[in-house]
C-alpha cells in the first residue's frame, strides 16, 4: 500500500521538505551576497563617474541588480541544495532508512518534488512581476549612463531608422502606436551615401492627421557649410510606421509574459520575424519549471550504490548532469534567437531531454 502513495508518512514528507527549502535559501542566499559585491565592486565605477550620482544610487543599482541574479542562480541554487539535502540524508544513512521502510525512490524524493513545483511557481511569478520590469529599467539606466531614468515604462534607447537614404535616430522613444513619442532625435540626410545636413531635435511625435512625423524646436547643421541654424518646426518619414521604432528592439527579458506576447503580435502583423522572441516566451514558462529537474538529476547523490562508499563522486555526477542541463538550455535558447531551432523545441527541448535522463537514472537506482 505504500508503494501506491507519494507520501506515506506527513511528518518525513514535512521534514525533508523543510530541510530542502532551508538549504535552497542559504545556497541563494549566499550565492546573491558574493555575486552582488563582485558585480557591484566591477560597476560602481561608471556609476559614480555621474556627476551627482552617490551612495543612494549604488543601493538603486543594487536594488535593481539583485532580482537579475536571484532569478539567474535560483535554479543553481534548487541543484546545490538538492545535493547537500540528498547526500546529508545518505550520509545520516536516513535514506537507507526509508528505503527499508518500503519507501521507493520516487517516494523518497516526493517532498523535494513538491517543494521545487512551489519554487518553480514563486519564480515564474517572481520573474514576470519583478525581473523583466527591473531589467528594463536597468537597461534604460546604463543607456544614459545611470543619469536620470526616463520616467516612462515602454521607453526604448538607441533605435535607428533607416527612410530610403537618409537615417534616422532616436536617443529615447516611448509610448505606442500613434502615441510613439521621440526624444533626442537626429536626421541624416543623405544623397548618393554623401551626407547633406543633419537635423536635430529634442522631441518628437506622429501627426495622426498627416501621417506624418513632426520635430519640435529642430535645428539644421549644413555639412557643407558648416552653419547650423533654427528651423522650428520639422515634417518628415512619412513612410515611416511608429511600430518601426517601437518594434525595432524588443528585449524578451525586459517584457512579462503578457507584454511579451503582444510584441510578438504587433511583430508579426507588421511582417516581421519573430521566432527569436517566441522561443523568449516560451523559455518564460520552462525556464522556472527546471527546478523541477534538479531533485532528478541530484537523485545520484541520495542513491546509487550504497555501499559503494564514494558519495562525493556521485555528488560530483549530480553537479555534472545539472550543470550539463544548463548548459543545453543556453544552447538551445542560442539557437532559436538564430533561427536554427523552432521555438518550441528551442526552450523544450532540453527540459524533457534531461527529464528523461533524470527518470532514468532514477529508475536505474531501484532495480
Amino acid at each position: 500500500m505504500h508503494h501506491l502513495q507519494f507520501f506515506p508518512s506527513r511528518t518525513l514528507a514535512f521534514y525533508m521538505g523543510r530541510s530542502f527549502l532551508v538549504r535552497v535559501l542559504a545556497v541563494l542566499t549566499l550565492l546573491v551576497l558574493v555575486l552582488q559585491t563582485l558585480d557591484l565592486l566591477g560597476e560602481s565605477g561608471n556609476i559614480l563617474s555621474y556627476p551627482g550620482n552617490g551612495q543612494a544610487e549604488l543601493w538603486q543599482y543594487v536594488g535593481l541588480r539583485v532580482p537579475q541574479i536571484v532569478a539567474r542562480f535560483l535554479p543553481f541554487s534548487v541543484l546545490l541544495g538538492t545535493l547537500v539535502t540528498l547526500a546529508t540524508l545518505n550520509q545520516n544513512s536516513e535514506v537507507i532508512a526509508m528505503k527499508a521502510a518500503g519507501l521507493s525512490a520516487h517516494q523518497v524524493l516526493a517532498p523535494l518534488m513538491v517543494v521545487a513545483m512551489g519554487i518553480a511557481v514563486v519564480s515564474f511569478t517572481f520573474n514576470d512581476r519583478i525581473v523583466a520590469p527591473t531589467s528594463a529599467k536597468l537597461d534604460a539606466w546604463e543607456a544614459v549612463e545611470y543619469g536620470p531614468i526616463p520616467k516612462d515604462t515602454l521607453i526604448k534607447t538607441q533605435i535607428w531608422v533607416r527612410d530610403g537614404n537618409d537615417l534616422i535616430h532616436a536617443g529615447m522613444v516611448g509610448g505606442r502606436g500613434t502615441g510613439t513619442t521621440l526624444r533626442e532625435v537626429e536626421i541624416f540626410n543623405r544623397s548618393n551615401n554623401i551626407l547633406n545636413d543633419i537635423i536635430r531635435a529634442p522631441n518628437g511625435r506622429f501627426d495622426t492627421r498627416t501621417g506624418n512625423w513632426v520635430l519640435e524646436g529642430a535645428r539644421r547643421f549644413d555639412v557643407a557649410a558648416g552653419t547650423a541654424r533654427a528651423i522650428g518646426q520639422f515634417h518628415f518619414g512619412r513612410a515611416i510606421r511608429p511600430d518601426q521604432f517601437t518594434l525595432s528592439k524588443v528585449d524578451a527579458d525586459g517584457l512579462s509574459l503578457v507584454e511579451l506576447g503582444e510584441a510578438i503580435s504587433d511583430l508579426h502583423d507588421a511582417g516581421r520575424p519573430t521566432a527569436a522572441l517566441e522561443a523568449g516566451w516560451w523559455h518564460k514558462i520552462s525556464g522556472p519549471l527546471s527546478s523541477l529537474l534538479m531533485p532528478l538529476l541530484g537523485s545520484v547523490a541520495a542513491f546509487g550504490l550504497a555501499r559503494s562508499g564514494r558519495l562525493f563522486v556521485r555528488a560530483v555526477i549530480g553537479m555534472s548532469l545539472g550543470f550539463a542541463y544548463f548548459v543545453a538550455d543556453n544552447f538551445g535558447l542560442a539557437m532559436g534567437n538564430l533561427g536554427a531551432y523552432p521555438p518550441l523545441m528551442a526552450a523544450w527541448a532540453p527540459f524533457l531531454l534531461f527529464l528523461l535522463v533524470g527518470e532514468t537514472v532514477l529508475i536505474r537506482t531501484e532495480e
